[in-house]
């Protein structure tokens, strides 16, 4: 695409800021970012319901309702406690990326699931050394059909922070990788 003055412009955060007059100060860092993908030759649904075991699904207006209700950091926790799966994750949200390619008759369909989901208590002591932290959590687990099986994909929390500089932020990242990599193992484990 270009701008009128036969500058070609390259989708860098460069032409992202151009024009913008009032804006305050910017900074832009590339952040290299480790994914896992596991591949199973479990069905679709076999592996979403294994991974609804280590994933808490609650009712979220209760949920809301409770948390907002909590006086106490203690009863908060407690209340976040009271819902998580076995890998200490909730969902968050669960986005059906594949309806869309139902839709269109001009397109392969296949299932595609992100599940959004992380947990308060852990999200909160990577933000609270690392503002940052809380743009990566929750975290994603993408699932999808491929002709070879059914994909798992995580980006590990640990390489978004890499960089922070904070070992503290950085540790609950990685102990947050280990339990949801192990989540995905179980989930696509060969039958």
């Amino acid at each position: 695409m270009r701008d009128g003055s036969d500058t070609f412009f390259s989708g860098g955060v460069e032409d992202c800021y151009r024009g913008l007059r009032e804006a305050g100060p910017m900074t832009a860092k590339k952040i290299t970012v480790e994914r896992v993908t596991f591949i199973s030759n479990r069905s679709f649904e076999e592996v979403l319901g294994l991974l609804d075991k280590g994933i808490g699904r609650p009712n979220l207006g209760e949920l809301g309702r409770r948390m907002n209700e909590a006086a106490t950091f203690e009863e908060y926790a407690s209340v976040i406690r009271g819902v998580v799966g076995s890998a200490d994750l909730r969902e968050f949200l669960r986005l059906d990326l594949g309806s869309a390619l139902r839709k269109d008759p001009a397109v392969k369909a296949y299932k595609i699931v992100r599940i959004i989901a992380g947990n308060p208590l852990i999200m909160k002591q990577m933000t609270e050394h690392v503002p940052d932290a809380g743009s990566y959590a929750p975290v994603t687990i993408l699932v999808y059909e491929r002709e070879d099986g059914v994909h798992v994909s995580y980006d590990m929390m640990a390489s978004y922070l890499a960089a922070c500089g904070d070992e503290k932020a950085l540790q609950v990242a990685r102990d947050l990788d280990v339990k949801v990599v192990r989540l995905l193992g179980e989930a696509t484990a060969s039958r």
